[in-house]
């Protein structure tokens, strides 16, 4: 097992590596296409029967039994594992590659182990996760189960000014054939999807894993400040109107707002107009990422921050908006019995704060948990985004107990979860 994670790991490594040790692995770019065909790859030295959704996700479906993968699903839905292979700017090899490689050798395990599933077993890369080109994140996922419309995605534009269409185009997908994939969505039975903590619980805890509970509530607001552009070195300081004073009250009273109510909030992008050093800005645009594990907090921490602005004469726009996502309690308690006992140091349950595909199948009503892998560094999205390889090992013996419970019975898996769901609006964060 350790093998062949090790293997798939340090072919993985070089693609789309930057010259800081981060990674830029955006949707449908060259790099994207080496990651796909890595993807495919690993399924065909597996056997696997290969299809890929209407939305791009990439499916490899392991079914020994008698008749057909699609035979079989037809009857027995799957268990799904799973996640994605795209990167944000910069960001580290774990988020998102350590759940698909984990996905390939947990297969590798219980084949070893002489394992037979009695449901088809799936591993899924869900393409444009991180949303770093086009803007929204989850998109694949997004697609797939209808939350984001086919019409609305084909219309967004990267930096450069390519649509998402013109994207699909060069990457030789039809755009007409981007949508909701019902056909794909009824071979789901379950979904698992391990990740690389993106946070300091199990370094506290020191343990190597855990089941998470929820994705906390968050969303993204565009706070625009109006300003008076003029010279910055013949203007009086009583004369200004600055744009960035009132974007720079925004980034202050964010952490201050969000440490008196507990939450987390980031300015983490700005634009700046004209945008010279010696110009005094005449509009500024920041945008605000809001979370925290009290959907109230959050909303009220987001209000007190909007008519701080708007009583200096902003205006703001709330650009998505996602409440608590719940993943199946059920699940998660059956994956904690598997892998230890329900006592919570041996195996924790967590919330978290990031964004996941799993949390939008969990809000189309699938059946959905997720696994966490330890970070010694606490650190995401970020080069020095980090797991050991005794944990990455332990993850995947984690992620294959799963799954040999998961499909070592058709009664293993369902339709839908029975946990509360949440609509999201707009795109979402990440």
């Amino acid at each position: 097992m350790s093998a062949t994670f090790d293997s798939m790991w340090s072919d993985l490594e070089p693609v789309g590596r930057t010259s800081n040790g981060g990674y830029r692995r955006f949707a449908w770019t060259a790099q994207d296409h080496a990651l796909r065909e890595w993807f495919s790859a690993e399924s065909a030295r597996r056997g696997l029967d290969q299809s890929t959704d209407r939305a791009g996700n990439q499916w490899s479906w392991w079914w020994d039994g008698p008749g057909t993968v699609d035979e079989a699903a037809a009857g027995r839905r799957g268990a799904v594992m799973g996640s994605h292979l795209d990167s944000v700017p910069d960001g580290g090899a774990f988020d998102g590659p350590l759940g698909v490689v984990s996905a390939f050798a947990a297969i590798d395990a219980l084949r070893e182990a002489g394992f037979v599933p009695s449901v088809p077993v799936a591993v899924v890369n869900f393409v444009d996760e991180e949303g770093a080109r086009f803007g929204i994140a989850c998109a694949g996922s997004r697609l797939l189960t209808g939350q984001l419309a086919p019409e609305r995605a084909l219309a967004l534009t990267d930096a450069d000014g390519t649509t998402y269409a013109e994207a699909l185009r060069a990457a030789d997908r039809d755009p007409s054939t981007l949508g909701r994939d019902q056909e794909a969505l009824d071979r789901v039975g379950a979904f698992v999807e391990l990740h690389v903590e993106q946070g300091r619980a199990l370094i506290d805890l020191g343990v190597p894993v855990a089941v998470s509970s929820d994705i906390w509530p968050h969303g993204r607001w565009r706070f625009d400040f109006p300003g008076e552009a003029n010279h910055a070195g013949t203007t009086r300081l009583v004369d200004r109107h600055d744009a960035m004073i009132g974007y720079a009250d925004l980034v202050l009273g964010a952490r201050t707002v969000a440490t008196q109510r507990g939450c987390v909030a980031t300015v983490g992008k700005v634009q700046v107009t004209p945008g010279g050093v010696n110009a005094i800005p005449s509009h500024v645009t920041g945008w605000l990422d809001a979370r925290g594990a009290d959907e109230a907090a959050v909303v009220a921490m987001v209000e007190e921050l909007t008519a701080r602005s708007v009583g200096i004469g902003a205006s703001v726009e709330r650009e998505s908006w996602t409440p608590t996502t719940h993943f199946d309690a059920h699940l998660a308690s059956r994956l904690r019995g598997v892998l230890g006992t329900e006592d919570e140091v041996s195996v924790p349950i967590l919330g978290t704060g990031a964004g996941h595909d799993a949390g939008i199948l969990a809000t189309a009503g699938y059946s959905t948990a997720m696994i966490f892998v330890r970070n010694p560094t606490g650190v995401s999205h970020s080069p020095a985004e980090f797991a050991e390889p005794d944990d990455c090992h332990a993850g995947v013996a984690a992620l294959a107990a799963s799954i040999a419970d998961l499909a070592g019975s058709a009664a293993a898996t369902s339709t839908t979860t029975s946990a509360a769901t949440t609509t999201p609006t707009d795109g979402g964060d990440r």
